[in-house]
């Protein structure tokens, strides 16, 4: 028989688990027609303005809603698991309907379940693309800081409306 405060503290675990689950979830929001290639391509060419901008070295990748990859592109230089590393942020972004930082501030609150989520990265990087309401795709940068990465992915992402 377990005593009331283990009882409790277990209650209180099992409620937090579900708490961070419900604070994670976005409104609902369907998938669309998948990007055309012409948007993937338009969605990378902002990316990679950023990246010259700031003279970064990274990869970008643009997938459509079930994560397969519709285009890359990676500056002369990036370190070759950036190029790998873009492809999953963009396809955690597109199948999760989120952008890959929800799991890196999961995982950096405590919640190390999401280690355990097939396809989920918990770096900034990954950012679904919304056109007319619905998901069409995701972008994914690497190569940077998670910072950096998320600021080039939200500059590809921003040019698809």
């Amino acid at each position: 028989m377990l005593g009331k405060s283990v009882a409790l503290a277990i209650m209180v675990a099992i409620l937090g688990v579900f708490a961070v689950g419900a604070m994670a979830q976005p409104a609902p929001m369907l998938y669309g027609t998948p990007i055309s290639l012409e948007n993937a391509k338009k969605a990378a060419a902002a990316a990679v303005a950023e990246i010259k901008k700031n003279n970064w070295m990274m990869a970008v990748a643009v997938t459509d809603p079930s994560g397969d990859l519709v285009y890359f592109e990676k500056i002369d230089g990036t370190q070759t698991a950036s190029i790998k590393i873009a492809q999953v942020k963009s396809r955690c972004a597109a199948v999760y309907k989120r952008p890959s930082k929800v799991f890196q501030d999961m995982l950096a609150s405590g919640s190390t379940f999401v280690l355990g989520l097939e396809g989920a990265i918990p770096s900034e990087g990954g950012i679904p693309l919304v056109m007319d309401g619905k998901i069409i795709g995701a972008i994914g940068v690497s190569g940077g800081s998670p910072q950096q990465d998320g600021q080039a992915a939200k500059a590809g992402a921003d040019v698809i409306k």
